[in-house]
């Protein structure tokens, strides 16, 4: 006599896969998603007919044919099953998440149209700011960037992320160039639509900056004469190098320890990597598959090793943040999401 179990078994089977049928007719056909569903009322439906099936991976787990067993070779049928569907599941994610920052980031440019002389505002040489309500540092910050750098024209591009507070208006006022998002999506998405925008208007070389005001302009020359010099392809301002106000012990040393983890990773000695400071040879940034929103100074880091960009250092001066607070959070969740993002980035 069939037990309730196998009949709700059966039910369920034949009901998922009228489903399966009925749900992915038409524009919402997905042929992977499609298969897997079918593959998995089959199995539950065979199962629910003739349990005797489920001996065969008893067997194949050296499991004893019991009911026991029986169970246990369905629990790991199942996780089988279920660690496929995530894997599916984040593979659609990441792709969907791809797609979003791909329009996100033409839509964002589009405001480059209204921009007169663009191109011949985007310098060789270019200084990127991704900024957040970072008016009143960037109102003193931007005022120190040179105008000539080693006998060669800089410019500024400021990737407003979203802001509430005056950040456009302050950079406008300055006469320097702002894009702005529209809405907040982190430093990594701000740098990435900075990148776009200055490689495809002609830019050689990009320095990164943060907008607190903690980086010091003055040392913009050490980072990119070894790009002009045709030396290195990312070069990164360490401050473990040179020096920096330590108003935070845990960070800093912090940023030692996740420094010597990446090097570890990509077989290189690498001192800073959180370093937001940096220079890049804009025709080999190209090559590199960025897509982490906010923390992507590692990211970068890996991401260049991987492709084989040549890295170095130069020592470089950080200061203390004297206007409003930093973004990144508490120490605990930006350490724990910082090493999640290198693990992550690495197994890419």
């Amino acid at each position: 006599m069939m037990s309730n179990l196998r009949l709700i078994g059966i039910i369920v089977g034949i009901g998922g896969l009228l489903w399966t049928f009925w749900y992915f007719r038409g524009q919402k056909w997905k042929r992977q998603i499609f298969f897997l569903s079918c593959l998995f009322n089959i199995c539950l439906l065979s199962v629910s007919i003739n349990p005797n099936l489920v001996n065969i991976l008893a067997d194949l787990f050296a499991l004893k044919i019991s009911q026991r067993g029986r169970l246990i070779a369905l629990l790991i049928l199942s996780n089988i099953f279920l660690w496929l569907i995530l894997i599916q599941t984040r593979s659609i994610f990441f792709n969907q998440k791809r797609q979003f920052d791909l329009l996100h980031r033409k839509l964002a440019a589009k405001e480059c149209e209204n921009i007169q002389d663009l191109s011949e505002r985007v310098k060789s040489v270019m200084i990127l700011i991704p900024a957040f309500n970072e008016a009143e540092n960037l109102e003193i910050f931007l005022k120190k960037i040179p105008d000539r750098i080693l006998d060669r024209e800089i410019g500024v591009l400021v990737i407003d992320d979203g802001s509430t507070d005056r950040t456009k208006q302050i950079v406008e006022q300055t006469g320097h160039l702002v894009v702005s998002n529209m809405i907040n999506r982190g430093q990594g998405a701000a740098s990435r639509l900075g990148y776009d925008i200055l490689i495809d208007n002609g830019a050689k070389v990009i320095v990164t900056m943060d907008a607190d005001n903690q980086h010091d302009p003055s040392e913009i020359h050490r980072l990119i004469t070894p790009i002009l010099d045709d030396k290195l392809d990312l070069v990164i301002g360490s401050r473990i190098l040179g020096d920096s106000e330590r108003t935070d012990a845990i960070r800093f040393w912090g940023v030692k320890l996740f420094s010597k983890l990446v090097s570890f990773l990509i077989g290189e000695t690498i001192t800073d990597c959180a370093s937001g400071f940096k220079a890049f040879n804009a025709d080999r940034i190209k090559e590199i598959n960025l897509m982490e929103d906010q923390f992507q100074s590692g990211e970068v880091i890996v991401e260049a090793a991987k492709r084989g960009l040549r890295i170095g250092e130069v020592p470089i001066t950080i200061g203390k943040r004297e206007k409003g607070t930093s973004k990144k959070g508490s120490n605990i969740s930006y350490g724990f999401n910082f090493l999640k993002m290198i693990i992550s980035i690495w197994l890419r």
